[in-house]
């Protein structure tokens, strides 16, 4: 097995943002490529909590509209940005495809919260992964606003939105550099 492939590629991921998305549509299948991907994430006692919404077309639109009016409703006059508000919605604009990252929470509570959010969380890597190698740009958001979502997406019981994760072509000859302080700091060899 060849391990550098999967080296180059963790160390390639990066945050792609909507606004360096073009106009490109990210096809079905390379979006049902990602979701396939993300079901194959470690789950503590199979219970394979992540739920995904994918949402485009004029739901998209509708989500954008959303979360900018929400965000005007729950923001003081001293705190509002209409910068924010624009981005918001540019955001969804911008986007070819966003979808809803979901919990479902075992509704028997036999695991702590954590480890299925952690779950989540894996699920969202190996789709960040997919999409680095596939030169998809993609970027998960989890802003406040995301605790209004029942209504819009529809939760089931126990279902709970953890985030946003836009997905969009973009520019691949774009340089997108990042850093790493280095793992010797951040490691304890206990022998």
């Amino acid at each position: 097995m060849d391990t550098n492939f999967i080296n180059t590629l963790i160390k390639k991921r990066r945050s792609v943002f909507p606004a360096q998305y073009n106009d490109v549509p990210v096809a079905r299948e390379l979006i049902n490529q990602l979701l396939e991907n993300a079901n194959w994430a470690p789950t503590h006692r199979l219970t394979e909590p992540w739920r995904f919404k994918v949402i485009q077309g004029d739901t998209k639109d509708r989500l954008g509209t959303f979360l900018a009016d929400t965000y005007t409703d729950i923001t003081t006059d001293d705190s509002f940005s209409p910068f924010k508000h624009k981005k918001i919605k540019n955001n969804c604009d911008a986007a070819s495809a966003v979808i809803a990252i979901c919990m479902q929470r075992d509704l028997k509570n036999r695991l702590p919260e954590w480890e299925e959010i952690a779950a989540v969380s894996m699920a969202v890597q190996n789709m960040w992964l997919s999409c680095t190698a596939m030169d998809i740009g993609c970027y998960w958001s989890s802003p406040v606003l995301i605790k209004y979502m029942d209504d819009f997406l529809e939760l089931e019981e126990g279902e709970r939105c953890l985030g946003f994760f836009y997905l969009g072509n973009y520019n691949t000859t774009e340089e997108l550099s990042s850093k790493r302080n280095p793992i010797e700091n951040k490691v304890v060899w206990l022998e």
